[in-house]
């Protein structure tokens, strides 16, 4: 019999912080901060095994779960001394999501289950207040009715508005007893209206049908775009966390908060979050009442008269301080906590590794090892490699003029400049058409999840720091302004006023999540400089990787900016890619649709000098590192003339008539051109493009050794070989150019030959292979295509369903697929080392890139990969990544920053 249920509580509990994947990440966490001595409301959890078995059997539960649930619930009665559905004496339970890798906000929450007519008496007796007792009833009618019963969050919050109009209440906390009493009479009516049945009264009931509830929000489209957008694998499931509630709206002696033990934004070592007197959790993350600061050095930095937890509640602020420490000491990371006060008792209900901006990630890691608290191998694996990408944003130029329209708290950092857009379903829209947007609300949800992904930035109305806008946004790397208190949002009018300003849909507002500033129009933006902590870290990650990392470049300005970011090498270098521009484009169509050796060698003529000047620039740059040059791999359809002006230029550089090139680009047409006359086929039938390229590749690197004095280590790449005789042919070309050019500048050329691997064949004869390959690079943009039989350039119009209906997790273009593609690959690096051991393993595909690859080109043996240059440093850290957790260190850090791995 499966165990679907593990208790926790100070006296005992099941399970621990390693079981994260059976419990989920807040599971997990609650019962190892109950081993550890801290104040957790007892409770227990449904494994996400349950979450699976659910999926698996038409949303049914197996037999054996309600005996255990049952008893279950006894456990916690006799723990607390109190009774679920009792009237004199009830027991009050939230039910809580967990997933094994944090989704704030993604899924579920039901507060104060177990209240009805009857038990909100008894609650009310129990506290000694009636409001209390009855403000807690309105809001699990509102939370369940929304969550479980699916009636629109708004029509609570318009009935709760009208009541608060009624009686001239700003706040909710102004509202009396008879008035909330009236709030949930009418919140009844309105659950009947919508749903044609009355508020369930039965607190089993309202429970079982809670826990079904969060388990169905594993799968409702916000948790699924954000398990896409985040690489989470929907076969992970959901555990359920029931447990005891505790009250933060008692009074002026309770509250609720939400805190990181280090600035989330910034790394900075000070204690940083908010919380709100006389309320319940979800009043801080759904950013509807403004929160106030936890210490008085933030209270000084925002500004506000708001006080400090610090100052109205200081022994609780201590004893909250302390945890804090222990936290952090315990888990080795920056934590993200929640916590209640309860008539001055401090109660915490969750612990998670916090999200974190890339700057604060780094900032983080290196403190953290210089303080004693972590080693290098963990702060590394806390950090997640895709993060980086956003050290990479752009700032605000300061030279810049602005007009700042208004100023709100600086959630996330970096900046950015786009068309005010105020609804998600627009935003996405617009950045499908290529718009960049700035979503605009008055406070983001959970259902918005799309839009803020779709956006450059986000600006809220309302809302905190810790307010889901916030969180989200610093989790996805997007620049955002939360809690604008000037802004006015008029959704019917698609517009917003702030002051006398009017900014309506479509105009352009700039916005700087480091300051908060809100900026009319657009403002120029400079490329940031990078941190100290940045090369710390890259110096780290050098250690503990084994994989060399190169990058895909075809000009001086990219190779110098890989050289930058420590890239050790050209993994590749796409020749063809030289000449989409100017006079080169002409050249090149000339050559293509040359109708004779003679016309083809003239084109030839014009070509290699181009190409000559372009490899010297890079072998300079790379300064005696290795440098692979694929030769010509055109898609002929890439470089054929359309239009009367292009024809007509070819012409007139060929010397030919206009009608002569009309009809060869015509006769060269292909249906499929990316399966057609393209790379090593195009060499075979052409040799004299072979002979050129290569003669333009040693003439550079004779004369970049000779000017820098420093040996150039050329690797030259045939593309999309399927035979070991189309490389012999080509190779020998190859070798007999070499011995011409070495012999004119009397120079020795250190070089290799070898090949790509981007067809099936080629992976399957790559023993074949490896008799003329010197080294392998497998080309998995093309490879993922023909192993799929998928054309990249549409595939985008349908992976979105497929990703939607579970057929596959991921775009198999942007993480490699390892139970396909990759078994060509392990394939590939099979066959080539059974003939040729020593031979150089390397990926070139923009795979190189993607942390989970990464991780897979480790595991198969690689020698190096290959990408882009702004993704060299993603890629260094992922491949330490991939060493560390090679050597048995565990992965579950690397949740920290948003990454995760699938199983």
């Amino acid at each position: 019999m499966s165990n679907w249920i593990y208790h926790f509580s100070k006296k005992n509990s099941d399970g621990d912080e390693t079981m994260r994947n059976l419990l989920g990440g807040k599971g997990a966490n609650l019962a190892q901060m109950c081993k550890i001595g801290l104040p957790v409301p007892p409770g227990f959890t449904l494994t996400t095994e349950l979450c699976n078995y659910f999926y698996e059997n038409q949303q049914s539960y197996p037999a054996d779960l309600e005996a255990a649930f049952d008893k279950a619930i006894t456990h916690l009665e006799a723990e607390l001394g109190l009774k679920f559905g009792d009237n004199q004496n009830p027991l009050l339970v939230s039910v809580r999501s967990g997933a094994r890798v944090s989704m704030p906000g993604m899924m579920d929450t039901v507060l104060n289950l177990g209240l009805n007519d009857a038990t909100v008496q008894g609650l009310a007796a129990q506290s000694g207040d009636d409001r209390f007792a009855h403000d807690s009833y309105r809001r699990f009618i509102q939370m369940y009715g929304n969550v479980v019963l699916g009636v629109a969050h708004h029509l609570f919050e318009d009935i709760l508005e009208q009541h608060k109009n009624d009686v001239g209440a700003y706040e909710d906390t102004e509202l009396s007893t008879d008035s909330l009493k009236s709030v949930i009479a009418d919140y009844k009516s309105l659950v009947r209206n919508q749903t044609n049945q009355n508020f369930p009264t039965d607190p089993k009931e309202q429970l079982w049908q809670a826990i079904g509830a969060v388990f169905q929000s594993w799968m409702s489209p916000r948790a699924i775009t954000y398990r896409k957008l985040n690489s989470i694998s929907s076969q992970w499931g959901t555990a359920v966390n029931v447990q005891a509630m505790v009250f933060g709206n008692m009074g002026d002696d309770c509250a609720t908060g939400v805190a990181f033990t280090r600035n989330p934004s910034t790394g900075e070592n000070m204690f940083y979050g908010e919380y709100l007197i006389n309320a319940q959790g979800e009043d801080v993350v759904a950013g509807i009442r403004t929160p106030q600061p936890l210490t008085i050095q933030a209270k000084q930095e925002q500004g506000t008269e708001l006080p400090a937890m610090e100052e109205t509640m200081p022994q609780a602020f201590k004893e909250l301080s302390d945890i804090r420490a222990l936290l952090e000491k315990h888990y080795g990371d920056m934590q993200d906590i929640e916590f209640t006060i309860q008539r001055d008792k401090l109660y915490m209900l969750q612990t998670r590794a916090g999200k974190r901006s890339a700057r604060a990630a780094l900032k983080i890691a290196v403190d953290l090892v210089n303080e004693g608290i972590a080693d290098k191998k963990n702060a590394l694996m806390n950090i997640a490699p895709h993060t980086l990408d956003q050290l990479l944003h752009p700032t605000l130029d300061q030279n810049s003029s602005k007009s700042v329209l208004a100023v709100g708290l600086p959630a996330s950092p970096g900046a950015a400049c786009g068309q005010a857009i105020f609804t998600a379903e627009h935003a996405e829209a617009m950045a499908q058409n290529g718009m960049d947007v700035i979503l605009v609300r008055s406070e983001t949800s959970p259902e918005d999840i799309h839009g803020m992904h779709a956006a450059r930035g986000i600006l809220t109305a309302r809302g905190g720091m810790t307010s889901h806008a916030a969180v989200v946004a610093r989790g996805m790397g997007r620049p955002c302004v939360a809690g604008a208190s000037s802004l006015v949002i008029d959704e019917d009018s698609k517009s917003c006023h702030i002051g006398s300003t009017v900014i309506k849909e479509g105009d352009y507002i700039t916005i700087d999540g480091s300051t908060g500033e809100v900026i009319q129009g657009k403002v120029n933006m400079v490329l940031p400089e990078l941190s100290d902590e940045f090369s710390t870290i890259m110096e780290w990650a050098d250690e503990f990787r084994t994989l060399k990392i190169r990058t895909n470049a075809e000009t001086p300005t990219d190779s110098k900016v890989a050289r930058e970011f420590g890239a050790e090498g050209i993994g590749l270098c796409r020749t063809e890619h030289m000449f989409f521009e100017g006079e080169r484009i002409t050249a090149m169509r000339q050559m293509i649709l040359a109708s004779s050796e003679q016309s083809r060698r003239h084109a030839l003529a014009k070509i290699q000098p181009m190409q000559s000047a372009d490899f010297l620039e890079i072998f300079k740059m790379m300064k005696g590192l290795p440098v692979t040059i694929r030769l010509l791999d055109p898609p002929l359809h890439e470089f054929l003339p359309h239009s009367k002006e292009e024809l007509e230029a070819v012409a007139e550089a060929a010397g030919i008539d206009v009608n002569i090139v009309t009809e060869r680009t015509k006769f060269l047409e292909e249906s499929n051109p990316m399966l057609g006359h393209r790379g090593c086929r195009l060499l075979v039938t052409y040799p004299e493009i072979c002979e050129m390229q290569a003669r333009a590749i040693f003439i550079a690197a004779a004369n970049a050794s000779k000017e820098t004095g420093e040996a150039v280590l050329c690797e030259i790449m045939i593309p999309l070989a399927a035979t070991k005789q189309e490389l012999s042919l080509l190779k020998d070309v190859i070798i007999r150019v070499a011995k011409e050019v070495c012999e004119e500048t009397g120079q020795e050329i250190p070089y290799m030959v070898g090949t790509m691997i981007e067809l099936p064949r080629a992976a399957l004869m790559a023993h074949e292979l490896a008799e003329q390959a010197e080294f392998f690079s497998f080309g998995t943009n093309d490879l993922t295509q023909t192993v799929w039989g998928l054309s990249r350039d549409d595939a985008g119009k349908f992976l979105a369903e497929y990703e939607n209906k579970g057929i596959i997790d991921n775009d198999p273009f942007t993480t490699i697929d390892v139970d396909g593609v990759g078994k060509m690959v392990e394939m590939g690096v099979a066959g080539g080392r059974i003939t040729r051991p020593d031979i150089k393993l390397g990926v070139c595909g923009e795979h190189g890139g993607d942390p989970a690859s990464v991780h897979f080109f480790h595991k198969v043996g690689l020698d190096y990969v290959s990408c882009s240059p702004y993704r060299v440093p993603i890629a260094r850290l992922a491949a330490a990544q991939a060493g560390i957790s090679e050597a048995g260190i565990s992965e579950a850090g690397i949740n920290a920053a948003g990454m995760s791995k699938k199983s």
